[in-house]
């Protein structure tokens, strides 16, 4: 799924660094499904429990979060979910905010790029993946979301200067399509895929790299802290979906339990605590250690998937989500020696 606005969900998972690079402080950690942006790091202090620890929750957190959207969505409309899912998120980060006495932005100007970046790394993914969840299993939904490395560096070598396309880099992207042509069995004809839940899913995990990058451009160096900035993302983005979902659904008749636990899970932990957590991280050991969650992502997504709900597994799916990984991750990677970013 971090450190002045929101981070996945992967994210999305969170955020959940999906730029071309390992982020300094000042770019863009990856989020996870449940994440936001980042625009600067806060400084280090002690914590209770050791990152690690807090590192393995986090994967678990964010992991989980595509089987959550899927029981979700068997009782409530897609757009439903996300409005839970943000609206428990952000009633975390107001708890934080009033705990640590954070003061939301200020200036009319800033809280327009934050309504951008909640649109782009919030509202539209977190919709996306929902409705994907409808026709694919939260597995394939899971690996999708692992591309969002391969999309950022696309992107960000169109879109920042800084990140020239070196050979290291452009075998990344190869390496990782390719996994992703493995995933959905392109020798077959993509046979046995819903195109249309796939393309989502796909289109989800591109939103957080564009958000990353627009964050980047517009809110990098603020002086508010994360958490206001965070915070204020993901109220935005809840008025979006609130603004959004009863022009496209109705009112549930019923509010069958589990789901809806689902529904506050995914916001509460899924959302709120995990990029809380995940800004501690990024805080405690850097972002680029903090960036490696995005890769532990895809397996717990899986393993979820297929021991919780039963959904079917075949090889091509876990070798093409290695394969993914092994790109995304080559894309992000640097040189041993002379400190230099060419290959």
């Amino acid at each position: 799924m971090s450190t002045a606005t929101a981070p996945s969900d992967p994210s999305s998972p969170a955020s959940p660094a999906s730029s071309a690079s390992p982020p300094s402080p000042a770019s863009p950690v990856t989020p996870g499904p449940g994440a936001a942006a980042t625009t600067t790091a806060p400084p280090a202090r002690r914590r209770a429990v050791d990152w690690r620890v807090r590192f393995a929750v986090l994967s678990l957190v964010w992991g989980f979060s595509f089987l959550l959207i899927k029981v979700g969505t068997t009782a409530y409309a897609p757009f439903q979910v996300t409005f839970g899912r943000l609206l428990f998120g952000t009633a975390v980060l107001a708890v934080a905010m009033a705990v640590q006495r954070a003061k939301p932005p200020r200036g009319a100007r800033t809280w327009g790029h934050l309504a951008v970046a909640a649109f782009f790394l919030n509202a539209l993914p977190f919709s996306l993946f929902a409705y994907a969840e409808l026709t694919i299993p939260s597995t394939l939904a899971g690996i999708c979301n692992a591309t969002s490395p391969l999309w950022g560096m696309a992107l960000s070598m169109v879109a920042l200067s800084e990140d020239r396309p070196t050979r290291r880099r452009v075998a990344g992207l190869g390496i990782g399509f390719l996994g992703v042509l493995t995933v959905l069995g392109a020798w077959q004809g993509f046979s046995g895929l819903d195109a249309r839940g796939t393309a989502m899913a796909l289109l989800a995990s591109l939103s957080y790299p564009v958000g990353w990058i627009y964050v980047r451009r517009t809110l990098a160096g603020r002086s508010e802290s994360h958490l206001s900035l965070t915070g204020a993302q993901l109220f935005l983005a809840t008025l979006q979906l609130a603004v959004v979902t009863p022009l496209f659904t109705t009112w549930p008749t019923a509010f069958p339990v589990v789901p809806l636990l689902a529904v506050v899970a995914l916001g509460a932990l899924g959302t709120g605590l995990a990029v809380l957590i995940q800004y501690g991280i990024v805080a405690e050991v850097g972002p680029t250690t903090g960036q490696m969650v995005t890769y532990f992502i895809p397996v717990i997504a899986t393993a979820a998937g297929v021991t919780l709900l039963g959904e079917a597994l075949t090889w091509n799916t876990p070798v093409g989500a290695l394969i993914v990984l092994a790109g995304a991750a080559l894309t992000q990677s640097r040189p041993r020696s002379g400190g230099s970013r060419q290959p």
